[in-house]
This record gives structure tokens, C-alpha cells and sequence, in this order.
């Protein structure tokens, strides 16, 4: 890799202090972005994100995510030092944190609970506004209008708080091959496009944005994989009957991680919790929770403070494997294997509970 002097030059504008790699080794960062530790000769260390150069946009999605989760002043989240492309690669340079999978889960249900009481609505994102305008936190989780809020918020929206999570959210809908082709164009044909899209993901009926932008989406992709049949039958007939998970549940559009299993969360040597590799957007923290219990459960100390801080609807139970059926359905569009199977089984099992 030749972009190696690119980025220290990037990291030393960025801190005001000339960084001089001493090395690098890899670490684990998912399955898109490879992942390293880097070291300099000052002895700093960073944690660096590396892609190919039209995977950028997908990098800017993530910057775009923590910065919004810091923004609460909630829940602790990697510092963004600098992020950039070159010729050939993209780049997403973040403090080195030190973490371990033990520590403080009674603070890391308490805090992502008041993370979750972060809504659109005090966002200022809302009907008839493609973005709007953003509220500073009072370090309570709660925002406060500022004195130049103009426009007047009329109904909260589910879906992504500014454009850049837009692509990550599509990028996680689609084969690892295609986000390889997500490139965002610039000046006023990137905000036309963007626009677009944007009305197209965002509603104020949170069972049509789970039929359409969710088990819809991914139900379609499948059967463009070649995926029918069964999954198809089972998943027309789960769709038709959504409403009947939300008789007497309407969920208010909180801030979402958007993708917080046992692997996207840990802690520093004081026990203190981190949540990184976010998808956020505005849906029902149901969501968050339930993807907590999907690839492995957290510590139970976790639920407990939770609920103790934000109480989980009676209905949740029901309504965890229909939102964890997404991300299986998701999962068996990348990699196949026993995702399709266990996707097939969760819809019979949703299908059976309501008769």
C-alpha cells in the first residue's frame, strides 16, 4: 500500500503534530473495511479504517454516525482524528481506545437508554424537512431549541438524521460486491440524487418503513439471489400482516445505533462503555435492543438497568425476531449458508404467534 505517507501527512494536519509511522498491525474492523493499529515514533497510537477509494462514502456514513451519537453527550464513542481518500484508497483514522468485553454494563443500559430518548422530534427532523436543523444537547440527553430555530417541527419522521448514514444504511442492504460501486456525486446533482432518496426512506408510519425499507428490501433482494419459494411465501404473508405486532404500540422515532451486536460495543480499562461501527437512524429502540440478543447476549446486568431507566413495551418479546429478521434476511443475502433456513424459521415462528 503506497498511500501510507498520505495519511500520516492527513493524522499531522489533522492533530498539529508531525506523525511518523513506526508500524502497523492489523486488527479485526468487520468484513468491509480492513483494520489497523497504528504506532508512531512519538509513541501515539490510532485506530485506522482502510477501503478502496469508492468505498469512501461508506467511511463518511460512519464519521457522520459517531459524530451524531457524541453529540448526546450519552454514550462514549471513538474521537473521528481524520478521515480522507487518495487515488486508490479511503481512509478513517479514530482514537486508539484500549477495550476489553468486560465492564460496566449497568452504565451501558443506562446510558444507551438515554440515548434512546434522543427522538427526531427534538432533532428537528420532521415532516416536510430533509434535514432539519440540529439541537444542541444539555448533557441530559435532552435538546434545547436554539434561539435561531426557525422552522417549526410538526411530526416526528423514522428514518436517517442527515444524508451521509443514507449510504451506509443502503451499503448494509446490499452484497458486499455492489457497495463497491457506491460513489457520491458532488455539488448540485449529489443533492438532487440525495434529495431523492431521502423522501424515499423517510415516513411517519413506522410499519410501512419495516414492510418497505426492511424485510421488503431485503425480501426483494433475495429473490433477485434466486432466493423464492418458501422465503418468499413466508415473507408475503408476514408483511401483509405487520400491523398486527402494533395493536396498541406506536413507537416514538429514537436515535438507533442501527447495528449494536455483542461485537460493536466494549470497554475501557475503567469499565467505562464504548459503542462504535454505528448505522444510525431514527426508528424504534426495540430494534437496538433486540440485536443486543441476536449473535450473543450482553452481560444481564445490561437489561436490568435498561429497563430500569427506560422501560421496554410488554409487546417486545413478540416484536424482537421480527426485527432481528432483518438482519438475518440480510445476513442471508451476503453470505447464504444457515442464514436462509433460520430466516424461514423465524417467519413461521412470527406467523404462528398471531394465529
Amino acid at each position: 500500500m503506497n498511500d501510507w505517507p498520505a495519511i500520516a501527512a492527513a493524522i499531522s494536519s489533522a492533530t498539529g503534530k508531525i506523525f511518523q509511522f513506526a508500524g502497523q498491525r492489523a486488527t479485526s474492523g468487520g468484513y468491509i473495511n480492513q483494520a489497523f493499529c497504528i504506532a508512531g515514533q512519538d509513541g501515539r497510537q490510532f485506530f485506522l479504517k482502510l477501503n478502496t477509494a469508492q468505498q469512501y462514502p461508506v467511511l463518511l456514513s460512519e464519521v457522520a454516525g459517531l459524530n451524531t451519537i457524541a453529540a448526546t453527550r450519552t454514550l462514549r464513542v471513538p474521537h473521528v482524528i481524520v478521515h480522507g481518500a487518495t487515488d486508490t484508497h479511503s481512509y478513517l483514522v479514530l482514537e486508539y481506545l484500549a477495550l476489553s468485553a468486560q465492564g460496566n454494563a449497568r452504565l451501558l443500559g443506562e446510558q444507551l437508554a438515554l440515548m434512546h430518548r434522543c427522538t427526531s422530534r427534538q432533532f428537528g427532523f420532521a415532516q416536510d424537512n430533509h434535514i432539519g436543523a440540529t439541537r444542541q444537547p444539555n448533557g441530559h440527553g435532552d435538546y434545547e431549541n436554539p434561539e435561531n430555530e426557525t422552522r417549526h417541527v410538526r411530526h416526528p419522521r423514522y428514518a436517517l438524521p442527515h444524508l451521509n448514514p443514507l449510504v451506509k444504511q443502503l451499503a448494509n442492504r446490499l452484497s458486499p460486491q455492489a457497495c463497491k460501486s457506491l460513489v457520491i456525486p458532488e455539488g448540485e446533482e449529489a443533492n438532487e440524487r440525495l434529495r431523492e432518496f431521502h423522501v424515499k426512506v423517510t415516513t411517519q408510519d413506522w410499519i410501512a418503513f419495516w414492510r418497505e425499507q426492511r424485510l421488503g428490501f431485503q425480501l426483494q433482494l433475495a429473490k433477485r439471489n434466486g432466493l423464492g419459494g418458501k422465503l418468499q411465501t413466508l415473507g408475503d404473508k408476514l408483511t401483509d400482516v405487520l400491523p398486527a405486532f402494533f395493536t396498541s404500540y406506536n413507537p416514538t422515532p429514537s436515535l438507533l445505533h442501527g447495528d449494536l451486536w455483542s461485537g460493536n460495543h466494549g470497554y475501557l480499562p475503567d469499565g467505562a462503555p464504548v459503542i462504535f461501527d454505528p448505522a444510525v437512524y431514527y426508528g424504534d429502540r426495540e430494534c437496538d435492543l433486540a440485536m443486543t440478543e441476536l449473535f450473543g447476549e450482553f452481560a444481564p446486568g445490561f437489561y436490568h438497568s435498561y429497563n430500569a431507566h427506560f422501560p421496554l413495551d410488554a409487546g417486545y418479546s413478540a416484536r424482537r425476531d421480527l426485527y432481528n429478521l432483518y438482519h438475518i434476511l440480510n445476513h442471508a443475502n451476503m453470505f447464504g449458508g444457515g442464514y436462509l433456513p433460520q430466516a424461514a424459521q423465524m417467519m413461521t415462528k412470527l406467523l404462528a404467534r398471531i394465529g
